[in-house]
């Protein structure tokens, strides 16, 4: 595992568009199907990974009191499953189910999504306003796996009160941190 933190797609860019698989519903889900009025938050995630496996539990509380706000939520992994079967599909959706994700949790198995998100890192959390216009991009809050600072969602949460609030998001942004988005070969 090597620690890797997100790319910082330029903030103003369009949410790139996406048609894929939610592995819980098995519905096919576009970004029109989550995006609201309000904002949206796409992450990108996996199963394995212990950054991911630390935050859980705060993305869902998270995730809940702001999808009651108006705010569409999406998770989508792009991991190799090839060499990391602990990510593929079936074993999104159990994972899914067992974490209590309130949002769909799709599969890029072509990984073409998270190349036009820019995506580096799992997790890596990308906030859009209601014009899908890119205002924030990094990290969930300051609190890393065994590093004694509770989880909180302070950056993320900061961000999505600005965005309901029709506020400007602080440009001050920091990256998201974590284990590298397992590319194909």
């Amino acid at each position: 595992m090597s620690l890797t933190q997100s790319n910082m797609l330029p903030l103003g860019t369009a949410a790139p568009g996406f048609s894929l698989p939610d592995t819980v519903s098995g519905k096919t889900i576009s970004l029109a199907d989550v995006a609201t009025d309000k904002g949206t938050v796409i992450m990108f995630i996996c199963n394995h990974c212990p950054y991911v496996v630390h935050v859980n539990e705060e993305v869902v509380r998270l995730a809940k009191e702001y999808m009651a706000k108006g705010i569409g939520f999406v998770a989508i992994s792009s991991n190799d499953v090839a060499n990391y079967p602990a990510d593929a599909p079936d074993k999104m959706k159990a994972h899914a189910e067992k974490t209590g994700y309130p949002f769909p949790y799709l599969y890029d198995e072509t990984q073409e999504v998270a190349r036009a998100y820019d995506a580096a890192c799992t997790p890596d959390f990308y906030v859009f306003d209601g014009d899908t216009k890119l205002v924030y991009r990094g990290r969930l809050d300051d609190s890393r796996p065994n590093s004694g600072k509770p989880l909180t969602g302070k950056d993320l949460r900061a961000a999505l009160d600005a965005v309901l609030a029709g506020e400007e998001v602080s440009p001050v942004q920091y990256p998201s941190a974590g284990c590298n988005i397992k590319w194909k070969r």
